[in-house]
């Protein structure tokens, strides 16, 4: 049985950047937490929110791995991006594409700046 291979540092990166668009996308069309997951309180979406509400719930689901980095380092991740892009293009009408390389890469270097002030 082939060893699966865990993702590399910018897949990791890429994988964060997509949280971070999302809860992006997510604040700017007006959906809160509360609108998305339990009314009441109005709770703006954060990377950290995205990962653990939207994105950990089906990688256990669909994976039975607890942490991300345990992810196979293309299917995993992408299978879990399938599923989450098309229940939230169906049920909110909200679309994020995953990172390419290119932005990946603009994001760490933003990272990086902001960690060298």
């Amino acid at each position: 049985m082939e060893e699966e291979k865990q993702r590399t540092l910018q897949q990791n990166s890429a994988l964060h950047l997509f949280f971070r668009l999302l809860a992006d996308e997510l604040n700017s069309a007006g959906l809160d937490m509360r609108q998305v997951l339990k009314p009441g309180v109005e709770i703006p979406w954060t990377d950290e929110n995205v990962k653990e509400y939207l994105w950990r719930p089906i990688q256990k689901a669909y994976t039975r791995k607890d942490s991300t980095k345990d992810l196979n380092k293309t299917k995993d991740i992408n299978n879990i991006y399938e599923i989450l892009n098309r229940h939230l293009g169906e049920k909110l009408g909200i679309h994020v594409e995953f990172p390419s390389i290119e932005n990946t890469e603009a994001y760490l270097k933003s990272l990086e700046k902001s960690s060298n002030k």
